[in-house]
């Protein structure tokens, strides 16, 4: 009941009629993330695609300039000395085949993995595992790469990936509600830049039909679409 009145409380801040700015949502966010923890900040952007079509899937990566505010786990599955210099580089596991074996066993205690090509015909056996996790490294996301150094510490320091799903929807966090405001809509500016820019010549009409900001517990809040025209 608690929780529920809370939501309620939240609700009645912010005005599901209208659609607002970045610097707009962001505050209403912050003022209703009022959670017993530290909320994620999350967005959601439902795009103009049919994701059935190869070239309308869209995929990516993006550097956040200030990051998720989130450890990330990074595995990097590489034959020495590349597992060495992922370790130098900051990944919190590396290896060949002892990882191998772990996530055949049901591992995947691990946020991102990032794959040299000469192991992909290996790890590419273990689809059925890391498919619907998410984790499959792709050479589109980076995450296959001769050099995982550099692919590591730039995941560490606040890259993420990306990718539409079946209803034509990208979804990400790419915050925490502490941030201060100016940092979140950063970090929103930058996300919405990368999807104006990965629009596919083949859509029809309208790219993105609506943008959404939401804690992790708290109400989403609409913004105005044309906010992303600034990217074009």
């Amino acid at each position: 009941m608690k929780q529920s009145k809370r939501h309620k409380t939240n609700s009645q801040k912010i005005d599901k009629n209208k659609f607002y700015s970045i610097e707009e949502a962001v505050e209403k966010i912050k003022e209703t993330a009022n959670a017993k923890f530290i909320e994620s900040f999350d967005i959601a952007v439902r795009l103009g695609v049919d994701p059935k079509k190869a070239d309308q899937s869209i995929r990516g990566t993006v550097s956040l300039p200030h990051g998720i505010g989130k450890s990330v786990r990074v595995l990097v599955v590489a034959k020495s000395p590349k597992d060495q210099e992922a370790r130098d580089a900051g990944a919190d596991f590396a290896g060949y085949q002892e990882y191998l074996e772990k996530i055949q066993s049901g591992w995947t205690d691990v946020d991102v993995i990032i794959a040299s090509p000469d192991v992909m015909g290996d790890l590419g056996k273990l689809g059925k595992i890391l498919g619907p996790r998410g984790l499959m490294p792709n050479p589109k996301s980076g995450t296959v790469t001769l050099d995982v150094a550099k692919a590591v510490k730039e995941v560490k320091a606040g890259k993420i990936e990306f990718r539409v799903d079946k209803a034509g929807v990208v979804h990400a966090m790419i915050g925490k509600t502490n941030f201060e405001k100016e940092k979140l809509v950063e970090n929103v500016n930058t996300f919405l830049v990368t999807i104006m820019r990965m629009k596919p010549s083949t859509v029809k009409g309208q790219y993105v039909k609506s943008i959404t900001l939401s804690s992790t517990m708290g109400v989403g809040v609409f913004l105005d679409k044309n906010v992303a025209n600034f990217a074009h």
